[in-house]
C-alpha cells in the first residue's frame, strides 16, 4: 500500500494518523479537512485507501454521501471510517454506503492499527461489539420492512423523499384518502407517533437499506 488519503477536520487527528501510517510503511500520505477538498484530492491522487470522518465542520453526516461518491467513482478503493459516532445504525449506513471498515475515535491505538491493516489487506473491519450491534440493526430493519405490503413500501419510499399526500396519490394512481389510510397503517406498523415521526423512520429505514 503506497497511498492513503485522510479526510478529517481535526489537525490533531490528521497528525496522529500521519505518524501511525508512516510507522506502518506508508510513503504517500495526503489529507483534506472538508468534504469538497477531500473529494477533489481523491479524484486527483487516486489513493488506494481513504480514512474518512463522517461529521466535518458542522456538516452533519456529510461523510456518507462522500463515501457513496468515492465508491461509485472507484469500486476498488478501500475506505475506513474513523468516527466519534458509536450508534450502530450510523455504522450500518456507512458500511452500506461503501465503507470497508468502521472504527471509533476513542479506540486504543492498537485497534486503529488493526482496523487499518485489515482494510488495507482487503478485509472488512468492525470491532467485536460494534459488529454484533450492526448485525442486530440490519436484522431488525429487514424484519420491520418485511411486514409491509408492496404498496405500503412504495408509499413509505415517497414519504421518505418528502412528497406530500397529494403528489403520492398522483404517482401511485390512487385517491388522496387511500394515501391517508396507508399512512395511518404505516404509523401503526412502524410505531410512529405522528406523520413527522413516520417520515423520520422512513428516511432512517430506507436510506440504510441495501439496493
Amino acid at each position: 500500500m503506497s497511498s492513503v488519503l485522510i479526510i478529517d477536520d481535526h489537525p490533531i487527528v490528521l497528525q496522529a494518523w500521519r505518524r501511525m501510517l508512516q510507522d506502518a510503511g506508508v510513503t504517500d500520505i495526503c489529507d483534506a479537512r472538508d468534504v469538497a477538498s477531500g473529494y477533489r484530492l481523491f479524484r486527483r491522487r487516486c489513493p488506494e485507501l481513504v480514512i474518512v470522518d463522517l461529521s466535518m465542520q458542522g456538516s452533519g453526516l456529510a461523510g456518507l454521501p462522500l463515501i457513496k461518491r468515492m465508491r461509485a467513482h472507484d469500486p476498488h478503493t478501500r475506505i475506513l471510517v474513523f468516527s466519534m459516532h458509536s450508534d450502530p445504525m450510523i455504522a450500518a449506513r456507512a458500511l452500506e454506503a461503501g465503507a470497508n471498515g468502521y472504527v471509533l475515535k476513542d479506540a486504543p491505538p492498537d485497534e486503529l492499527i488493526k482496523a487499518f491493516e485489515k482494510v488495507r489487506s482487503g478485509a472488512p473491519y468492525l470491532s467485536g461489539d460494534m459488529a454484533m450491534q450492526v448485525a442486530m440493526v440490519r436484522t431488525g430493519r429487514r424484519d420491520r420492512l418485511a411486514d409491509l405490503t408492496p404498496r405500503e413500501l412504495e408509499t413509505l419510499t415517497l414519504l421518505a423523499q418528502g412528497k406530500p399526500y397529494g403528489q403520492i396519490a398522483d404517482e401511485l394512481g390512487v385517491s388522496y384518502k387511500t394515501v391517508v389510510n396507508m399512512s395511518s397503517q404505516l404509523k401503526q406498523k412502524l410505531d410512529a407517533r405522528n406523520l413527522p415521526d413516520l417520515i423520520r423512520l422512513a428516511v432512517q429505514l430506507l436510506s440504510a437499506t441495501p439496493a
